[in-house]
């Protein structure tokens, strides 16, 4: 292909860290994005109502020809794929396992945008994982699509910092811009042939398995800077949570924002056990030290403030309160 003919591609993504690499392809006069497939418009929120994708919305705002197959296994999808003519395939977030019939469709094959440094955090959860690890580096990476999950040659590669405090919601929207960026620099490169694949090292993968509710259960046993790292990792879905064991009390399911790590524990504690008012935070002992929760929220309640939760929670308690994490629904 000529350096100078733009490229035609097909994009395939579908939640808002999609869209971001898909307004970065509508920026760049390199390419000419033909058709977006998406998945399926899916009920959500307390409404259960039918939402369009992020990126579907971007796309009908640009009147591109939007397509949401259910999946790939009717001949008809595939073929109207190829009618397209795509030099490439655009995947990032999709969300739908990619049959060879669908690598196959544009003579260039596919590329991904992967929210990690491969081949750490294969899957679905890179971001999270990473924050909850108490990782101080990610990035992005652009690689070519195979059928195993994640593991196609990479193309680039771009590492990030992850902050102290740093949240996943926070760190999902610095890498979603990158991965636009490095998709725009990877397709000019391939485009003008300066730019070689390079293997993935198997020996070095990790996987990092799609969050579930369950994550977000504090475990108190941890050290405070773990507790930190866990919650910033949770933070916004499915936030960190646990349920306060008032002695003489019903129990209260709470979630929390992510706090700070406080000082050492003065004398052994009861890891999950509220030890004193530090500031206006609730401390919460950890293995080593105390964690500082300053905005806490009771279940169907508003957020508060720990001086404002301590007041209307805790302050009929005897002495300390205990608060010890359980399993959702236990």
């Amino acid at each position: 292909m000529a350096e100078s003919a733009p490229l035609k591609i097909v994009f395939m993504g579908t939640p808002d860290f999609a869209a971001a690499s898909l307004r970065h392809l509508l920026a760049w006069d390199g390419c000419d994005v033909v058709g977006v497939y998406t998945q399926p418009d899916r009920p959500c929120g307390r409404g259960q109502q039918c939402r369009p994708s992020a990126v579907k919305m971007l796309a009908l705002e640009h009147g591109l020809d939007v397509r949401q197959p259910v999946n790939f296994r009717d001949e008809a999808d595939v073929q109207a794929l190829r009618d397209f003519g795509a030099d490439i395939l655009v995947v990032a977030a999709y969300g739908l396992i990619l049959p060879q019939s669908v690598l196959d469709a544009a003579p260039m094959g596919a590329v991904n945008v992967h929210g990690s440094l491969l081949p750490r955090y294969r899957g679905a959860a890179p971001i999270q994982r990473a924050v909850m690890n108490g990782d101080a580096v990610t990035g992005i990476t652009i690689m070519q699509v195979v059928k195993q999950l994640d593991a196609g040659p990479m193309l680039l590669q771009k590492a990030l910092g992850i902050g102290c405090d740093e949240t996943s919601g926070q760190l999902h929207d610095q890498l979603a811009e990158l991965g636009g960026r490095l998709l725009v620099e990877t397709l000019a490169r391939l485009r003008a042939g300066t730019i070689m694949p390079i293997p993935q090292d198997d020996a070095l993968a990790t996987y990092a398995a799609k969050l579930t509710k369950a994550d977000g259960l504090v475990d108190w046993n941890r050290t405070a800077v773990e507790v930190h790292a866990q919650v910033r990792g949770v933070t916004p879905w499915p936030a960190a949570y646990f349920t306060l064991r008032r002695e003489g009390q019903k129990d209260v399911r709470v979630t929390i924002e992510p706090g700070t790590i406080g000082p050492l524990l003065e004398q052994p504690a009861v890891p999950g056990t509220i030890v004193g008012l530090v500031d206006g935070a609730i401390a919460f002992a950890c293995a080593d030290r105390t964690y500082l929760v300053r905005t806490i929220r009771p279940a169907d309640k508003k957020p508060m403030t720990g001086e404002a939760f301590w007041c209307g929670y805790l302050s009929r308690c005897e002495g300390e309160c205990p608060g010890f994490a359980v399993c959702e629904g236990a």
